[in-house]
């Protein structure tokens, strides 16, 4: 990266700070054509974002001095971009189709990749054709998946998204500690027919182990021991603790598979099983689809690197700290919360490659609910409220496919329509006033100023026909390619995730201390009372 293209950033942020977006289309007659494109079947319109056509054209400069292309080669080529750790990061490898030849580190994967999807594929088809049964001979009816993070958030949304209305097989996640979480998942379920799956990298995470033992009791109270290993399998990258907790069968995966992004390896077993893997394949489809054109396109018509610069200018050009995501399908309600995790554990860092502190911006507060039901909760702050909260929305045109009978979705989309439009334009106060024209002149100057939106207000929309396996492969990959980009731009490691592991270092010893009875010494002050009323 060359000073020269963060100085003409800052130059074109210092002279289009205030410039309005609605003056743009008239000062740009190609804006909309230009900012819009389609790529792996889901259509993008950043159009509505801040930037002028110079700021925008200072944005590809920073690509371009970044060579995130170089580093998109690095990515695919499985070098070790994951530097702190030794590690090849190749989750694209999982979706590619049958024969393909990825190497991690110069270790060719593909073959063992073709190998792994062909045995959950058989598993996946014989537990839901009855052949795959439990200890006393009954098929399985339900999925408990046991995980937390990567190890749950990716699935959680895939299953959301794509599950019919009546599964035939019944699955239900469980990541929290807190033991109410498991006892929800098990409650009405019969251990005869339930099947667990848990998932976990290293096989040592904390929540997931003490979870993975409840539903561990939870089956050997009713199941006989002979036979029981068959309702616990382990998806994971240490198969011998799998096998040493007791799983009767394990899928793994590599250590270049990061956790976030392991939802097209085993991890999403349980999805396999309850949708088939017919339909998980045609999800890793539209994944590839959204690789290959990440691959080919040119930056300037790149749909993830558009995505990335928008975040970029955003952030650093403009200081816009935090970004909303609103998803208008009630089957990517999970979205927010993985693009939590995808976009902040990876860009959260303060720390550049080389380890000196980050001059600049970097990863923004990633916050969203489902739409329309998001308008009702936090929307009030991002059309009036005094900081501007640029908002990605994502709109699908048919939510619930091909159902003859299915009420219209269109009051569902015109509201996301309407409030990207309202956002952009906002209301000025004159405006207000003449809507007040019925009153007391005095009493419509005092309303006009608290119906006043200041508008100017940037927004994202993505379009898809319908949510089908094909289009949510695309949209996920979309956003995995994003964050990459914008950890390039940033220069940082987007793969590691130093900040989650001193929790888990400091929990385990303050576990000693309950198992002690009391506080020790190395405890600060605070930290230590809290924990002597905890203990009681």
């Amino acid at each position: 990266m060359t000073d020269a293209a963060w100085t003409a950033f800052d130059a074109a942020a210092d002279r289009d700070r205030e410039a309005c977006i609605l003056d743009q289309f008239a000062a740009d007659p190609e804006r909309l054509s230009r900012m819009t494109l389609e790529a792996a079947g889901l259509w993008l319109d950043l159009s509505k974002q801040s930037w002028t056509r110079k700021a925008f054209e200072a944005c590809l400069g920073l690509a371009r001095s970044a060579n995130v292309e170089r580093a998109r080669g690095q990515l695919f080529g499985g070098d070790a971009i994951n530097f702190t750790e030794g590690r090849a990061v190749l989750h694209p490898a999982l979706r590619a189709g049958p024969g393909g030849n990825f190497v991690a580190l110069g270790e060719p994967v593909s073959d063992e990749v073709d190998t792994v999807r062909r045995a959950m594929a058989d598993y996946a088809n014989a537990v839901r054709e009855g052949r795959e049964t439990g200890a006393t001979g009954k098929a399985f009816k339900a999925i408990v998946h046991v995980g937390i993070g990567g190890s749950d958030l990716g699935p959680r949304l895939v299953w959301d998204a794509l599950r019919p209305l009546d599964p035939a097989i019944d699955v239900r996640f469980v990541a929290n500690i807190d033991p109410r979480d498991m006892a929800e998942a098990l409650t009405g379920l019969d251990p005869e027919t339930t099947l667990v799956i848990v998932v976990s990298k290293t096989f040592t995470t904390q929540e997931t182990l003490a979870n993975a033992d409840l539903a561990k009791a939870w089956l050997a109270k009713t199941l006989p021991e002979a036979g029981r290993e068959k309702h616990i399998i382990g998806v994971t990258a240490a198969p011998e603790r799998a096998e040493g907790f007791g799983c009767g069968r394990t899928f793994a995966f590599r250590d270049w598979v990061g956790g976030r992004y392991s939802l097209w390896s085993a991890v999403s077993l349980s999805c396999v099983i309850g949708l088939g893997p017919e339909v998980f394949g045609r999800m890793l489809e539209g994944a590839w689809a959204m690789d290959e054109h990440f691959l080919s396109a040119p930056l300037e018509r790149n749909a993830p690197v558009l995505m990335a610069l928008a975040q970029v200018w955003n952030v650093d050009g403009l200081k816009r700290r935090a970004r909303t995501v609103a998803p208008y399908a009630h089957g990517l309600r999970r979205l927010p919360a993985f693009l939590q995790q995808l976009e902040m554990e990876s860009n959260g860092k303060r720390v550049r490659r080389d380890g000196s502190p980050a001059t600049r911006g970097t990863c923004p507060l990633v916050f969203g609910e489902p739409g329309t039901n998001g308008q009702h909760a936090f929307f009030q702050q991002i059309h009036q409220g005094p900081e501007v909260v640029p908002a990605e929305f994502v709109v699908v045109r048919r939510t619930q496919g091909d159902a003859v009978e299915a009420p219209p979705e269109s009051p569902l989309w015109a509201n996301a329509l309407a409030q990207g439009q309202a956002l952009m334009q906002g209301k000025t106060t004159e405006a207000a006033r003449a809507e007040l024209s019925g009153l007391d002149p005095a009493e419509a100057d005092r309303l006009a100023a608290h119906k006043t939106f200041p508008g100017n207000r940037p927004s994202t929309t993505i379009v898809m026909e319908a949510l089908t396996p094909e289009a949510l492969g695309a949209l996920i990959a979309l956003y995995e390619h994003k964050t990459f980009v914008e950890g390039v731009i940033w220069d940082i490691n987007s793969f590691d995730q130093w900040g989650v592991e001193l929790g888990k270092v400091l929990a385990k010893a303050i576990l000693k201390d309950v198992e002690a009875g009391r506080p020790s010494e190395e405890l600060d002050p605070s930290t230590a009372d809290l924990l002597a009323r905890l203990i009681g």
